[in-house]
């Protein structure tokens, strides 16, 4: 982005962010991540479409599924249309406020995520460990509150780091050296002492990474347990397709963060952040024969078939 519009308050600086070393590779960019964003859009749509309408995917990993796909969709919509901007206009600028929200929306939406495969998780535990009791355990009440919990939990874990940032003091040009207000630019602008904030910030992470995937991994271990006692070739087959989708999503998010931020960790960052939610509704529709026989049954339904 560029230069920030208005003026800053006293003690902070007004972030703007500049990704100007390749301007001939602009309009190339603009193309390609309006292209991730329309197919996202299109993918997690249709997921949500055929879910709602057709009655064998009214059941609580379909209903996880339609929670993942609103939350792609919001995940995507708060760094792209802005990044189109950048790639199009000479005014790449974005004030304080804006670049606090998109902020907090992006690490807010990253821990919901979080959580809600978690939750996944443990709906396919009881699914695969406990199948009788599936749809007493499972119920609508209880997938409610699962999900309103992973919202809640994610939306409060990103307090804390929108808080800091928020009220640290920015000098200097203020260029956010990304394509969106990412947390580690940010501490690197800042005139204020960072080292609690890092400190907090770590623990906070550590926290959430080992809580949701100690949780993950108990229930796929037991899972797993399960499938190899399954006596059925068939049942083992699909007992492990109904859970190998869900690995590879969580698999995704097993990334090291780079310390650098050069134009390859820039891009490698926008387009981890906008691929896997462009990702999920493929991988689980390419390998969920229910998706695929409503997705078959909609486009028979509409062309006649």
């Amino acid at each position: 982005m560029g230069p920030a519009q208005g003026k800053p308050k006293p003690g902070h600086g007004v972030p703007h962010s500049s990704f100007s070393e390749y301007p001939n590779l602009q309009i190339l960019l603009f193309g390609v991540f309006l292209g991730i964003y329309l197919v996202t859009l299109l993918a997690n749509l249709t997921l949500l479409i055929l879910t709602c309408i057709d009655s064998h995917l009214h059941r609580p990993m379909y209903f996880f599924l339609c929670n993942l796909a609103i939350l792609d969709v919001c995940l995507t919509s708060c760094t792209i249309p802005k990044m189109l901007s950048i790639f199009l206009k000479d005014n790449k600028g974005i004030s304080f406020v804006g670049c606090m929200i998109q902020l907090y929306l992006l690490l807010s939406f990253a821990s919901v995520e979080f959580y809600l495969l978690t939750v996944m998780a443990y709906d396919r535990y009881v699914a695969i460990c406990n199948p009788l009791r599936y749809s007493v355990i499972m119920n609508k009440r209880v997938c409610a509150l699962l999900c309103a919990t992973s919202w809640l939990m994610g939306l409060l874990d990103a307090l804390p780091y929108g808080l800091s940032i928020s009220y640290s003091s920015f000098c200097g040009d203020n260029v956010i050296n990304h394509l969106f207000c990412d947390f580690r630019t940010l501490l690197k602008l800042s005139c204020s002492d960072t080292s609690v904030i890092k400190l907090l910030i770590s623990t906070l992470n550590l926290c959430l990474v080992l809580v949701c995937l100690t949780l993950i991994l108990t229930s796929y271990s037991q899972i797993f347990y399960s499938i190899l006692k399954m006596q059925s070739v068939k049942g083992r087959s699909k007992a492990f397709s109904t859970c190998s989708s869900h690995l590879i999503v969580v698999s995704m998010y097993l990334r090291p963060m780079s310390k650098t931020v050069s134009s390859v960790d820039k891009l490698t960052d926008a387009f981890y952040s906008t691929g896997i939610p462009l990702l999920n509704p493929i991988i689980y529709s390419l390998r969920n024969k229910d998706i695929k026989a409503a997705l078959k049954k909609g486009t028979d339904r509409r062309t006649g078939g």
